[in-house]
């Protein structure tokens, strides 16, 4: 930053050295960490780097592999993408034995070789004089847990699932913000202090949380204001077996137009647009939220991001089939709080939409419920936070 630049030149010699000093003091710089395993860590991190920015902070994104190690950034995103595919079993296993884990007092393979990357990461924190890191993924909790064993680092970690997935425990942040009050005894049973947590909420970019009029979208986006919608979000990568879904969906209801978000899955995308009259097929595009304002119901399946980012909005929603692990949690943490409908198989989403789509006053008892548990000002609440720690630990 150009400390010099808007500074009036008339004043004095003096003036102007203390208002550059008061200037640089009043500088606060953070670093946001995340990896591309999903899109919903990379989202969580965004939405903080735009809160920062809008708050006049110097905020920088970055991959954490892009730091410690751009070899292996492809294979291991790679690995977490295919061990998703089909119904999740490898992905599975990976999370079970994890949880297994959680149960010994050993650390894990998973924090050893992070902590490895503990010197490249501190001296790119340090060379560009961040005050504060924020993470919204394990890695690099991991290795700024193993920095902080030996160095002054002040950081904040953000869960953005409805649970303490395995090895969150093996951490040890400045503070660490989970997505509920509720959850605060699950955390706690990890070994985490109560004093580090702060159930603030999972944070959404400010186009979740802006006030928003459903037929001035729909006249954006070309859609017919008269009409219904149903939106069926398949992951940034288009995942599960939608075309088996859309089928059934395509036969039980026929009062409505179904849009479906294919992410980066060109096949689906393909298929779904030569095959399938009628039915919009969306490419990857930043413009999604447009889409689910426009929605009536949207299908979803459980990712924490994308579950709160629905909820935010207030719009009634059906969780399509989890991929095993935390997502089932995810599922059950709204299904039980009647903030969605969940769906075990591709029969129960379809039931679950068809009565959903057709009952107003149930529509209505989920977006109240989604009022109740789910913070809209969480991203904002966040940002005080780490301008507030900032202050602090520069007194």
């Amino acid at each position: 930053m150009n400390i010099l630049k808007n500074i009036n030149k008339n004043h004095s010699k003096k003036e102007i050295k203390d208002e550059i000093k008061l200037k640089e003091n009043n500088t606060k710089k953070v670093l946001i960490l995340s990896c591309g395993t999903g899109g919903g860590h990379n989202s969580a991190a965004f939405a903080i780097q735009e809160g920062l920015l809008d708050r006049g902070v110097v905020a920088d994104f970055r991959e954490y592999l892009d730091i410690t190690n751009p070899k292996l950034k492809d294979r291991v995103n790679h690995l977490y993408i295919n061990s998703t595919h089909g119904n999740g079993k490898v992905f599975k296993t990976v999370y079970h034995l994890g949880k297994l884990y959680q149960k010994t007092s050993l650390k894990s393979p998973v924090y050893e070789l992070n902590s490895l990357n503990g010197n490249k990461l501190y001296k790119y924190i340090k060379d560009n004089e961040y005050d504060y890191v924020v993470t919204s993924h394990l890695f690099p909790a991991h290795t700024l847990t193993a920095i902080k064993k030996s160095n002054n680092i002040h950081f904040m970690e953000i869960a953005t699932d409805y649970e303490s997935i395995p090895f969150w425990e093996e951490t040890n942040p400045d503070f660490f913000v989970i997505p509920s009050t509720e959850l605060k005894k699950t955390f706690l049973d990890k070994g985490f202090k109560k004093e580090i947590l702060l159930p603030l909420g999972i944070p959404v970019s400010k186009k979740y949380s802006e006030k928003y009029d459903v037929n001035e979208c729909r006249r954006k986006l070309g859609l017919d204001t008269h009409k219904k919608y149903i939106l069926i979000l398949t992951g940034s990568m288009g995942f599960g077996n939608v075309t088996e879904m859309l089928d059934k969906l395509l036969d039980k209801i026929k009062n409505a137009i179904f849009i479906v978000s294919c992410g980066t899955n060109d096949k689906l995308l393909e298929k779904l647009s030569t095959e399938y009259k009628g039915v919009i097929a969306l490419p990857y595009t930043n413009n999604l939220s447009m889409y689910m304002k426009s929605s009536d119901i949207i299908l979803s399946k459980p990712g924490g991001l994308t579950t709160t980012e629905i909820a935010t909005l207030r719009k009634p929603f059906v969780h399509t089939m989890p991929i095993p692990g935390c997502e089932n949690i995810n599922a059950d943490f709204f299904a039980s709080r009647k903030m969605s409908l969940k769906s075990n198989n591709i029969d129960e989403v379809v039931e679950n939409t068809y009565k959903l789509l057709n009952d107003k006053k149930l529509q209505l008892e989920i977006t109240k419920n989604q009022e109740k548990y789910i913070d809209k000002n969480a991203c904002d609440n966040i940002v005080d936070k780490i301008i507030q720690e900032i202050e602090n630990n520069k007194a």
